[in-house]
């Protein structure tokens, strides 16, 4: 007998329009991947990898232990320094974007710390910071100036932790990073950044971008979106990095990535540095970033500009509140043969469930024509 409270929270997902199910890949044009550069897709890093780990005599399946038991493969040395290079700063990989969240949220804010997270933060900073043992209180959406209340209001607290994201996932948009470095600077608080929707999009993320590796305390980056492949690291000083071995329980305690996952993610870093010097029109980030106008040009020439939240990202979402309606949108735009997916309450705000179309470096313009003039068909401003 199923448990009677679960089977009350599955009716009411049912009844709300919010139940989830998983669905398989359909062949569908892709505007709902996080796969921005198509790295998932590329033939030069799949047969890169795989004739590496022949190279390099790498035949294990896997690695059966956790990384400080037998898991630590050799492999491991190689991309954390090749990511070292890359991001001027020490470099731990974790399994995944959520674990490295849950495994430095729990691990690094002590009893009676304070962390300040931004209130569209992901859903893996705000488990990881509920299994911490510091106080936590959010402040309005990229908002400074409520940020520095919260700051001025815990003034004397030893450690403060500030959280924020480089690009939002549900909105696709960003903080003013240099602005907030400079205000935690002020008060002498700690910085971190999770950089998983713009690394590989803006380069190396927007924090190397603007000059800020330094000044912050950690960046979490993920392997599984832009550079189409698995993992995560966590990135900031030597000190962090020991303090996350021996006390980051999901670090800890899972076996680590198969010399497999390690070799594709070197080979798609490999990439992103050749296409982060390619010439501008033979570069996939510089075709991204002509998709990503491109888009927001055409919505609003068929003056759809009020439904989308403003970003410069590859995550543009359109908000059409109701779970029911945006479904139905979505429905009739997979008919037609676009990969569009609906971001549904509780995921999202109630009243602020939205379309998330997600941009690549393959889309073309023709499919972004057909897409949103579908879109404006369907919609009405």
């Amino acid at each position: 007998m199923f448990p009677k409270k679960l089977h009350q929270k599955l009716q009411k997902r049912i009844e709300n329009n919010s139940f989830r199910k998983l669905s398989s890949q359909n062949g569908l044009v892709d505007f709902s991947s996080n796969d921005y550069l198509g790295f998932s897709k590329s033939e030069v890093i799949f047969k890169e990898s795989h004739q590496y780990l022949i190279d390099n005599k790498h035949v294990l399946n896997g690695v059966s232990g956790s990384r400080l038991l037998s898991g630590n493969h050799e492999l491991y040395a190689v991309v954390e320094e090749q990511l070292q290079r890359i991001h001027q700063s020490e470099v731990l990989i974790f399994n995944s974007g959520y674990d490295a969240n849950i495994g430095f949220f729990s691990a690094i804010p002590q009893r009676n710390d304070v962390i300040l997270y931004d209130e569209y933060s992901h859903a893996s900073i705000r488990d990881g910071i509920k299994l911490s043992n510091a106080k936590t209180y959010s402040f309005k959406h990229n908002d400074l100036a409520d940020l520095e209340k919260k700051l001025l209001r815990h003034s004397g607290v030893e450690e403060v932790y500030v959280v924020t994201e480089s690009i939002f996932s549900m909105d696709g948009d960003s903080p003013d990073l240099r602005a907030m470095v400079n205000l935690c600077k002020q008060y002498n608080v700690h910085v971190i950044v999770d950089e998983a929707h713009a690394v590989g999009v803006f380069g190396f993320g927007l924090v190397q971008q603007l000059g800020l590796e330094k000044e912050v305390f950690a960046r979490i980056i993920t392997f599984g979106k832009a550079m189409g492949c698995h993992g995560a690291a966590v990135l900031g000083s030597k000190q962090l990095k020991e303090y996350l071995i021996n006390f980051s329980r999901s670090f800890i305690y899972t076996t680590g990535l198969s010399p497999h996952s390690l070799a594709t993610i070197h080979m798609s870093y490999k990439e992103l540095v050749i296409s982060s010097r390619a010439e501008r029109s033979h570069s996939d980030i510089q075709k991204l970033h002509d998709n990503i106008q491109y888009f927001k040009v055409k919505y609003s020439e068929l003056k759809l500009n009020k439904l989308f939240v403003e970003s410069k990202s590859a995550i543009q979402c359109c908000i059409i509140s109701g779970n029911s309606t945006v479904k139905k949108c979505a429905e009739l735009l997979q008919e037609k043969g676009f990969d569009v997916r609906p971001i549904l309450s509780p995921t999202v705000s109630e009243g602020k469930e939205r379309l998330r179309f997600c941009l690549h470096s393959c889309n073309t313009h023709q499919e972004i024509d057909k897409v949103l003039n579908l879109l404006s068909t369907f919609v009405h401003v």
